[in-house]
């Protein structure tokens, strides 16, 4: 590896500190770096072509920034917690410096993790066209006030049926264990390409998770008198205007984590984070 960037959460103080000493390591391996908050999208973005890995200080939350800004590019990520739970993060701080130079001659393997693509589609307007954005673990399309509302559902062309109800997730395997989860979700394998359409508070419509093929693409319709806004990975909010809708899938991208620890390891840690044993 030649490069290696750096993004961390503002916020934390500590990761700044681990950030220089990752910078004197990596020099001393004589390996280029540069290094940005993972909230500055606009600064980071533009370094990411030619970087070889993205260690991301933080944790769950920096990771699912960092898979934004690094998209369409599969730079692979090392999750170095300082979160709470760290379902997504690899290392503590003492292990990547610990296990740096190894990661930098080509050890751990790569887990691929799938995306969605969530295109805000145009109101029908002159000069309006679809916007496509990336989302690691959701998409979520919910009501802005205490009140529910009906979006309507269609999969693949077919309307489902009309949701009364808070909100709909739209979650990745990754996002299975976050919101959807919260919502009465089912858990899936960390690799596993397929997604749920899981309802927030349903008062009418199909009150179970639904979980839908790779190949499959979700029209969401908000009934035009409701109001609503589109969240991805709880991070990125954008109010609805009248008519539009939003079609979710798969993406073509997928963010790319290096690990060390065994393939196997998703289970052991999901049971103690469960159970609130988190270190």
């Amino acid at each position: 590896m030649k490069r290696v960037g750096i993004l961390y959460h503002p916020q934390i103080e500590k990761t700044q500190s681990l950030a220089n000493k990752l910078e004197g390591l990596l020099a001393a391996q004589e390996v280029s770096s540069w290094r940005c908050s993972a909230w500055d999208d606009d600064k980071a973005r533009p370094q990411v072509a030619g970087t070889d890995l993205i260690l991301s200080l933080g944790g769950d939350g920096t990771i699912l920034h960092t898979a934004r800004i690094i998209t369409p590019l599969s730079v692979p990520i090392v999750g170095i917690n300082f979160g709470k739970l760290g379902f997504i993060t690899e290392l503590s701080g003492d292990e990547i410096l610990a296990n740096l130079p190894d990661l930098l001659d080509g050890s751990g393997w790569i887990e691929e993790r799938a995306m969605l693509e969530a295109q805000l589609l145009p109101c029908h307007c002159e000069h309006n066209k679809a916007i496509s954005l990336p989302a690691l673990n959701d998409v979520v399309l919910r009501s802005t006030t205490v009140h529910l509302v009906n979006i309507e559902v269609e999969i693949d062309s077919e309307v489902i049926t009309t949701y009364r109800a808070d909100g709909i997730i739209i979650a990745t395997a990754t996002g299975s264990t976050a919101y959807s989860l919260a919502a009465g979700g089912p858990i899936l394998p960390p690799q596993s390409k397929e997604f749920i359409l899981q309802p927030i508070s349903c008062h009418l419509g199909l009150t179970h998770s639904l979980v839908l093929s790779p190949q499959s693409v979700v029209n969401l319709r908000v009934a035009s008198e409701d109001k609503a806004v589109l969240s991805l990975d709880g991070q990125v909010n954008l109010s609805l205007s009248d008519e539009q809708s939003v079609r979710v899938k798969l993406s073509p991208n997928t963010a790319r984590f290096l690990r060390i620890h065994q393939p196997a390891y998703f289970y052991g840690s999901l049971w103690q984070k469960l159970r609130g044993k988190a270190a």
